[in-house]
């Protein structure tokens, strides 16, 4: 008796453990997929990209693809999400979000940005889960996100001392964006939005920018800097960046739950810092990587289950 109870007890705890898996497989894919995008927004920028072009980029084209599919599932009730669920989704994890976290890359180099809007993303995905969606918050993660703060304290403070007004200015732009983007996180759990239907209204409902971003000439713009860096930013933003990191963090999401879920975009700073310096050349200074060790000890510290 006790040893067919042993192994119904095994047989659950595997079948359990193989949607965890997968929601930690494509958490983790997310992040990099993320990082990936910061590094390309950095570069973009730099190249004379303008934050609304990179917008583009990032919603357009996938918009454009995904738009046939959206009209079969049914746009009157926009794949049975609705048009108020589906416009507070496309503000808090879509364009609107993005172009506010574009216009912070303007303000503070790629360790700021890449850090604190995860960070903060992390942080609102802790405090929303245990105040809006009663999720239970262990010690562990509750003194993980006590670190988490003392890493963005760190990297808040070679603001301050190195840059400036306009480095503070930054670097609250990214908590802003970071808590969004929790609220992003909660309200799919909240709303049980699956990960396709999230992925595809975001993006067709950036088309409605569109319109006004040609009538302000900005394909030209972007033409006159070439085929190959639109390229790369197509598939940096367009799809890696976007539908891609979104749709994986929404599995992550449904399988892990939004406290489990949200300590994912604190891995982001590390793949942003290591592949930044690999293709920039942007090593991160001393306070940056003191400011991303605490931050990683306290994403540790998040992730355990006790």
């Amino acid at each position: 008796m006790d040893q067919r109870t042993s192994g119904a007890d095994a047989l659950i705890q595997k079948n359990d453990a193989a949607p965890a898996l997968l929601g930690v497989v494509c958490g983790l894919a997310a992040a990099l997929f993320w990082a990936l995008g910061f590094v390309g927004t950095r570069h973009g920028l730099k190249l004379g990209f303008t934050p609304v072009d990179l917008l583009v980029h990032r919603y357009v084209w996938s918009g454009i693809a995904f738009l046939p599919l959206v009209f079969r599932a049914g746009i009157s009730d926009l794949c049975g999400i609705g048009w108020g669920r589906g416009l507070a989704l496309m503000v808090l994890g879509g364009p609107v979000m993005a172009l506010i976290s574009y216009t912070g890359f303007l303000f503070v180099p790629l360790g700021h940005g890449s850090v604190i809007q995860p960070s903060s993303a992390t942080l609102g995905g802790l405090l929303l889960a245990a105040l809006f969606l009663k999720e239970k918050i262990s010690a562990s993660r509750l003194a993980g996100a006590l670190v988490i703060v003392g890493g963005l304290g760190v990297i808040g403070a070679e603001s301050i001392g190195h840059i400036g007004a306009d480095g503070v200015q930054g670097d609250l732009i990214f908590v802003l964006t970071g808590f969004m983007f929790a609220g992003f996180g909660a309200l799919l759990r909240h709303w049980r939005v699956s990960a396709v239907s999230a992925a595809l209204v975001i993006n067709v409902l950036s088309l409605l920018l569109l319109p006004i971003y040609l009538a302000t000439g900005g394909l030209a713009r972007i033409a006159a800097i070439g085929i190959t860096e639109n390229a790369i930013q197509a598939l940096a933003q367009g799809v890696l960046a976007g539908p891609a990191a979104l749709y994986l963090y929404a599995v992550s999401v449904q399988r892990l739950g939004v406290a489990r879920a949200a300590v994912f975009p604190a891995i982001v700073p590390a793949l942003t810092l290591l592949v930044g310096w690999l293709m920039l050349g942007e090593p991160p200074t001393a306070l940056q990587a003191a400011g991303l060790v605490t931050v990683l000890c306290g994403f540790y510290l998040a992730q355990r289950q006790s």
